[in-house]
């Protein structure tokens, strides 16, 4: 498998309040990988960095094998990288099919590419609700759209911030299945959640931060043989 991001040395602050303190990791094209630790430990600092919303103070960060630390979000995402934000930040004025529109283009030149079809067979509610507003939607039905509309710019890097947070049971097992039809379908995905049993299931490899600082990295086997891990750097 062929390197898609690689962080190196990544140190982040806020004005004088520094947050990351040499985080690095890499993951492979196909793979899924997770950032995991609790609140307030630099995953979503992390992320912005990646994505260019947060410029980094030191360190490297490449994709698809160029440097884009530095580089601007719009130039970043049109490389083929996509956000499902915590929040999901889906356009409240617009229907189910504008959201996803709006966002429409084969960034990774596929030859299957995402289309409002596919989307919606991945997501029957939202072909269901397709002409309802966004304001209108359950906040599970807010999350699919969130996700089919980063799968519509058809990324190399789906990238999901608390992908299940605040959600019913039932509409996060909707979740889970989409992360896996995505995976077996190839699509690389970073993921940030808390649901470790199920991460350990569905990732490749898995980077905890504690402090600003990668205190554990290692593939789902090795984690699933190290509760102990869990408790201490995971649990509440």
């Amino acid at each position: 498998m062929d390197t898609l991001l690689e962080i190196d040395d990544l140190q982040t602050a806020y004005g004088s309040s520094q947050v990351l303190f040499g985080v690095g990791f890499s993951m492979q094209a196909g793979a899924v990988a997770t950032l995991l630790g609790r609140n307030g430990m630099g995953k979503t600092t992390t992320v912005r960095s990646i994505v260019g919303l947060t410029r980094p103070g030191a360190g490297s960060i490449r994709f698809l094998g160029e440097r884009v630390d530095g580089m601007r979000p719009d130039r970043i995402a049109r490389m083929g990288m996509a956000v499902v934000p915590e929040g999901r930040m889906i356009f409240a004025t617009l229907s189910v099919q504008e959201n996803l529109l709006a966002f429409a283009g084969n960034r990774c030149r596929s030859q299957e590419p995402w289309t409002l079809e596919r989307v919606y067979h991945l997501f029957p509610r939202l072909k269901e609700r397709a002409r309802n507003m966004g304001n209108q939607l359950s906040g599970g039905e807010q999350q699919m759209l969130a996700i089919g509309r980063a799968l519509m710019t058809n990324p190399h890097l789906l990238i999901l911030d608390e992908a299940t947070e605040g959600l019913a049971p039932l509409i996060r097992e909707d979740i889970w299945h989409c992360l896996a039809t995505l995976k077996a379908a190839g699509q690389s995905i970073l993921v940030i959640d808390k649901y470790v049993q199920r991460l350990v299931a569905l990732a490749d490899h898995h980077t905890i931060l504690e402090r600003g600082r990668v205190v554990w990295r290692g593939d789902s086997a090795t984690l699933a043989a190290q509760p102990d891990i869990w408790h201490r750097y995971i649990g509440v």
